[in-house]
């Protein structure tokens, strides 16, 4: 079998087989296969596409490439839940202790936060002595004990997308659907979920920025996930606005705790308890998403959910009492307020723009290695929809200090806002659900 061969055939419009995909994922892992090589192939797959046996082949070679998670150990159906990324998305934080509280095991594997969208690893740090890093023993005995952990992902948790993710990063080859389906997927396989549920968002904010391209990507990870004998499903949400008021990472923390207790925000909560819902029925607790629904807000009303999430932070060594006392979350010293310079309706927000704006006070990282600062960020004040008065407070900064880089961060959250007029037609926050079954639209 020769990469060259391999690399002709996906350019002709062929279909790679398992074990040829297989050659050539070992192969550019090892180093047997150069850069140049795997880069014709990602170019020649970026035009050509892939079918969905091949989608699954690729995954399944790249979630081969490291460690293997067994979640064995852990009794019933563990299910997962991944988001594609977003500004103010912290619906894992709220998840976990929530589904946990029904009786659904989370053993859930984290990433950091890079760009502007924000890491759960990074908010769960900004808790004084919570401990992301544990021993597979630790980390599949407090599962069993309290029904929930979440940790940092693996360094060696499919190391062969990591790579492959490099190179198509410098090859203009990132945007292409089966590699990004592949990428997600490969990852979540090799975390060892019994059923994953995906959060794929659309939007300015979001990676996809259309619904067309959100569909096709939740289809192709759900097809993934079907060919491989997982259950999957995927819920489509808007990501035009932030999700929720608070970005940055002790903030999306207080945000959180607040929704716990039933005092969150609309789409926050509502997308929280449509995504748990999915999980409920996948993990055989409920027959239908409406009554799991009802569970889950049950769970919320009589403090269940805060309960589990409480026990959570303090198994991994966190100061359970940020639930009851928030002030002893990281704090900024300085709130800068940002003015709205007309009246009117906010018609729309770059939700792109204010997670850089967060990014750029400190609150995520420009680069891998960058230091955060867990209390700065932003809240907002207005959301789509609503009615403001010229002079009146938009967002809310969080800041170290005043400064000029302050007030062009200020300006920056003022131009993302968009004030008119008239007042919008609301866009749905969700879209579409997409199962092993097909599409089912919201509207």
């Amino acid at each position: 079998m020769r990469s060259v061969d391999l690399i002709q055939k996906k350019r002709d419009g062929g279909e790679l087989t398992a074990s040829e995909l297989t050659f050539l994922i070992d192969g550019y892992s090892r180093g047997d296969i150069p850069d140049y090589q795997l880069s014709a192939w990602a170019m020649a797959v970026f035009f050509r596409g892939m079918t969905a046996r091949e989608t699954a082949a690729l995954t399944l070679a790249m979630a081969n490439s490291g460690d293997q998670v067994d979640l064995g150990p852990i009794s019933g159906i563990k299910v997962d839940k991944h988001s594609t990324g977003g500004v103010g998305d912290k619906t894992t934080l709220i998840l976990a202790p929530l589904v946990a509280s029904v009786g659904i095991p989370v053993a859930k594997m984290s990433g950091r936060g890079l760009g502007h969208t924000g890491g759960t690893i990074d908010k769960l740090e900004s808790i004084e002595g919570f401990r992301t890093e544990l021993s597979r023993e630790k980390f599949m005995t407090q599962v069993n004990d309290i029904g929930l952990s979440v940790i940092g992902q693996s360094g060696n948790l499919a190391p062969a997308d990591k790579k492959l993710y490099a190179l198509r990063d410098v090859t203009a080859t990132v945007e292409s659907i089966p590699l990004i389906a592949s990428s997600v997927m490969s990852k979540k396989i090799a975390a060892g979920a019994d059923a994953i549920v995906l959060d794929v968002k659309t939007g300015s904010g979001a990676f996809m920025k259309t619904l067309e391209d959100s569909e096709k990507l939740a289809q192709a990870m759900v097809e993934i996930g079907t060919e491989v004998g997982r259950n999957t499903a995927a819920v489509i949400s808007d990501m035009d606005q932030p999700l929720g008021y608070a970005i940055g990472n002790a903030l999306e923390v207080l945000e959180s705790i607040e929704t716990l207790k039933g005092n969150g925000p609309e789409d926050l909560t509502e997308l929280c308890l449509t995504l748990g819902a999915h999980m409920v029925v996948l993990g055989g607790k409920s027959d239908s998403i409406e009554a799991a629904k009802q569970l889950l807000r049950d769970q919320i009303t009589n403090g269940a959910a805060l309960a589990k999430f409480k026990a959570f932070i303090a198994a991994q060594g966190g100061d359970a009492s940020i639930a009851d006392d928030p002030a002893r979350l990281p704090q900024a010293p300085v709130i800068a307020p940002v003015k709205a310079e007309a009246s009117g309706f906010v018609n729309t927000i770059e939700a792109e723009q204010l997670g850089l704006a967060a990014m750029l006070l400190g609150a995520g990282r420009a680069t891998k290695d960058a230091v955060i600062d867990y209390a700065v960020g932003v809240t907002l004040r207005k959301k789509v929809g609503d009615s403001v008065e010229a002079g009146e407070t938009l967002a809310l900064l969080h800041v170290r200090e005043s400064n000029e880089s302050v007030s062009e961060v200020a300006e920056r959250v003022r131009q993302a806002y968009t004030i008119r007029a008239e007042k919008p037609e609301m866009r749905a926050l969700l879209l579409s659900v997409i199962t092993s079954e097909g599409i089912t639209r919201y509207t």
